[in-house]
């Protein structure tokens, strides 16, 4: 299913938690929703799930309005940071409504999932531990192959092993049936093999849309001398720098043309990616509170964070 939403606003009473977001995701993607804590993700994801209506502004889903209309909403399901929350008996009953509501409901393919995450199908969900229950929710995500699926942070709860066990058991999906998933997550490293796009949002404003490789390639590693570190860098965007002795590697933000990483090599720098995670910390405004003084791109610094050139030109 696409998804369209332009000048997107939600408020709280006084809060803003989307400040004019528009965004436009093709269908058949695995999409990549990352922002920091009240950046505005889960109330994004409520509103294209229709739990919740906009202030102002529109949303469309496969060209179609979403709130209140039953025939879209149908096709799209958001598994919740809270994991599978019907309190309405056991986890069989769980599955029994969730395949009355679910018209692509897979019900082989639920039972496979119960097994794979040791889910007894007769325990009250209730009883169940955070990561039971959360297991429970991604069964019910899966099993359901809506058009559009949604995971907001749902897989939290789990252990290492079974969160490894879902990735692998939603990429085997999209595969084999292939729809519009939108993960939002801060296991940033853990889960971005999967993403084709990343969306990353601050303060309910759209900071970037890219293909994943796209964004990735944005930034790079510069690592050497100290001395050298720094005369390489000179005039660039530098996300930050890291020392160990004598050595530094120091974040750049920006394309590097042929003769700059020539440049680089003549000086004995080596030139290497930077993590996923890095460049998004830099993006919404490093490792203090977004828009807290000091930090990248806070008011009064002067200085243009990234995360403002990408909302200024960089966006798509």
């Amino acid at each position: 299913m696409r998804i369209e939403t332009e000048d997107l606003v939600l408020r709280y009473g006084d809060v803003t938690a989307l400040d004019g977001l528009t965004l436009n995701l093709e269908a058949g993607k695995i999409y990549g929703l990352l922002g920091r804590n009240g950046s505005g993700k889960t109330s994004l994801l409520s509103i294209l799930a229709a739990f919740r209506r906009q202030t102002s502004g529109g949303v469309r889903i496969d060209g179609r309005p979403v709130f209140e209309n039953g025939a879209v909403t149908s096709r799209i399901s958001l598994i919740r940071d809270t994991g599978e929350t019907l309190d309405i008996g056991n986890a069989e009953d769980a599955i029994f409504f969730a395949e009355w509501l679910r018209p692509d409901w897979d019900g082989d393919y639920a039972r496979s999932l119960l097994d794979l995450f040791g889910i007894d199908p007769k325990k009250n969900v209730k009883e169940m531990s955070k990561g039971q229950r959360s297991a429970l929710g991604v069964v019910i995500g899966l099993a359901g192959r809506a058009p559009l699926t949604m995971f907001d942070e749902s897989y939290l709860g789990m252990d290492a092993p079974s969160r490894q066990a879902f990735y692998d058991a939603l990429l085997a999906d999209y595969m084999a049936h292939p729809r519009t998933i939108i993960l939002s997550t801060h296991l940033i490293e853990e889960v971005s093999s999967l993403f084709e796009e990343v969306v990353i949002i601050d303060r309910g404003r759209l900071v970037a849309h890219e293909e994943s490789q796209t964004l990735l390639a944005r930034g790079t590693a510069v690592t050497g001398p100290v001395a050298q570190v720094e005369a390489f860098t000179a005039g660039l965007k530098v996300l930050g720098t890291r020392r160990l002795g004598p050595t530094a590697s120091a974040m750049v933000y920006g394309d590097l043309d042929d003769a700059r990483r020539a440049q680089a090599a003549a000086a004995g720098l080596d030139l290497g990616p930077i993590a996923m995670q890095d460049l998004f910390v830099h993006l919404t405004g490093g490792p203090g509170a977004p828009g807290a003084p000091g930090a990248p791109g806070a008011s009064g610094t002067g200085e243009e964070s990234p995360a403002a050139e990408l909302r200024t030109g960089e966006t798509r």
